[in-house]
């Protein structure tokens, strides 16, 4: 995998950021980050599922979804009904995600670093797939909380920082090995990052450690490493090195 022009020195966050998307646009983008296998296609559709039920998603509601980029969990999300406002900081990205034709009367992409987002809130729910962890996490809740309706809902799958793989990708992102992984990102620990939640004004916190399947499963193992992964989500301290985390916390009425 060719590496991306992610070690610009000098340059901010954002702009580092606004090159690894660059770099990740002009790739197969959802194979490169794991979403295209039949494992992976499976991993996207359980964390859209999750996140959907967490936030209820619905006719009538509104959401934001933060870092969208190429739309393939947009699309999931619209699918339920509700009203999306899409944000990315990559324009390559949202470029993908555009080409999908999803219905304009729903579905609004905008160009914007969140942090500082001044997209027209309310919403009943702020959401996103593997995005808090790209971001200044001070920032983006203290965002979050400001757009989020008295009782609003946040909604999020982020990697799990327990796991080995999500450790040695985020402390050797410089191999070309990991050039899908941006110079920036973390991960999280869930009582660590809980704590945070509840600092920044949350409350009804839950963040449960889930998926075992990794996208490079062949399709004739997937049903039994699925049946392993529930099993291993369901012992106590094993259940931890899980390589995902489903967060969802509710705004103070």
């Amino acid at each position: 995998m060719p590496s991306g022009p992610t070690d610009v020195q000098g340059s901010s966050r954002a702009e580092r950021e606004i090159l690894h998307g660059r770099h990740l646009a002009v790739l197969e983008t959802e194979t490169v980050w794991g979403w295209g296998t039949p494992a992976g296609q499976l991993r996207a559709r359980r964390r859209a599922d999750l996140i959907i039920e967490g936030a209820r998603l619905s006719a009538g509601q509104r959401a934001l979804e933060i870092g969208c980029g190429t739309g393939l969990f947009t699309e999931m999300f619209a699918s339920r009904g509700a009203e999306i406002v899409a944000v990315d900081i990559s324009g390559e990205l949202l470029d993908k995600a555009r080409a999908r034709n999803l219905p304009a009367g729903q579905v609004t992409f905008l160009e914007k670093r969140f942090e500082d987002c001044d997209v027209d809130g309310p919403f009943d729910a702020v959401i996103g797939s593997s995005i808090l962890h790209h971001l200044d996490i001070e920032g983006a809740l203290t965002n979050i909380r400001r757009l989020l309706k008295p009782g609003g809902v946040l909604s999020f799958a982020e990697p799990n920082m327990l796991n080995p793989q999500v450790y040695m990708e985020r402390k050797f992102h410089y191999l070309p090995m990991f050039s899908y992984t941006s110079p920036d990102e973390t991960a999280f620990v869930r009582w660590k990052f809980a704590r945070l939640l509840k600092g920044h004004g949350f409350q009804d916190i839950s963040i449960t450690p889930f998926d075992w399947l990794h996208p490079a499963v062949p399709r004739p193992l997937i049903a039994s490493v699925r049946g392993l992964g529930r099993l291993l989500e369901a012992l106590p301290g094993v259940r931890e090195f899980s390589g995902s985390l489903y967060i969802r916390a509710r705004s103070l009425p």
